[in-house]
């Protein structure tokens, strides 16, 4: 019985090895891609629109009410512990370093991530694939490329609106619920606020949109197993993505922070 327990681990093993080499192949690809970005860029546009434009508003939504739940937890702590005239600098500083970019690569990962898996499994499955690469058009720069590329640019943008919309949610009960006014709250924000911080919030999006896309992409292109096996790469995508995010926070914390 240990016996079999040891070789199910090392298939697992072997299994997990494989398949980040074929995700690194992927992305090797992709970036080989890339001096075809300006003859794809209507399709790069698209994603942009797909990725950016059309996920603002669940983004903003849940922003919102991050930044009201962030300044009543915030107050919470601060009570009598210091005044509260930090509640804008508590807030602002976890919203920009953590909170924002996190809850907008989770949210990007289940609609776009899952997405892409859909959307590619769906072709995968009805040889819609198989029928460009007849047609010698490579699937790569088709269709992975132009995903990975708008991820890429469009996190960062989304986080800043998140980050300003989360901001005001938090200001919003400071100033009706907390009784902090419009100058304590925004003076602190302001005397604290860190360029670095900012920039680092960034660097995670731009991680993570990398990250979800290629996922997606990698999950699509090999799914197998009619309409069941569409769903199953639906799933599958969303949860590496959401986890992958969560091991790349914690990293990237460390890089970016471990010199302060």
């Amino acid at each position: 019985m240990i016996g079999n327990i040891f070789a199910k681990l090392g298939r697992i093993a072997m299994n997990t090895v494989q398949e980040v080499g074929q995700i690194g192949q992927l992305f090797f690809e992709i970036v080989l891609s890339f001096p075809k970005i300006p003859k794809n860029r209507k399709l790069l546009f698209f994603q942009m629109e797909h990725i950016g434009v059309n996920s603002l508003p669940l983004v903003l939504i849940i922003a919102v009410f991050t930044g009201m739940v962030s300044a009543w937890q915030a107050a919470y702590q601060l009570k009598g512990i210091a005044p509260m005239s930090f509640l804008g600098a508590a807030v602002s500083r976890a919203v920009i370093t953590e909170l924002g970019p996190v809850l907008t690569g989770i949210v990007i990962a289940g609609r776009v991530g899952a997405s892409i898996a859909a959307e590619l499994g769906t072709m995968k499955v009805t040889e819609q694939i198989d029928a460009l690469e007849t047609m010698a058009i490579s699937p790569v720069r088709y269709l992975a490329m132009p995903r990975v590329v708008a991820s890429i640019i469009m996190m960062p943008i989304i986080l800043i609106f998140a980050n300003t919309i989360a901001i005001i949610g938090a200001y919003f009960v400071s100033n009706y619920f907390l009784d902090v006014s419009y100058n304590v709250f925004f003076e602190s924000v302001k005397r604290y606020f860190a360029p670095a911080d900012f920039f680092s919030g960034l660097i995670k999006t731009v991680f993570f949109g990398m990250v979800t896309s290629l996922l997606g992409c990698h999950i699509g292109l090999r799914t197998e197993g009619g309409a069941e096996g569409v769903g199953l790469s639906t799933i599958r995508s969303f949860v590496l993505s959401a986890i992958s995010i969560l091991i790349l926070d914690f990293v990237l914390w460390m890089l970016l922070f471990s010199s302060n």
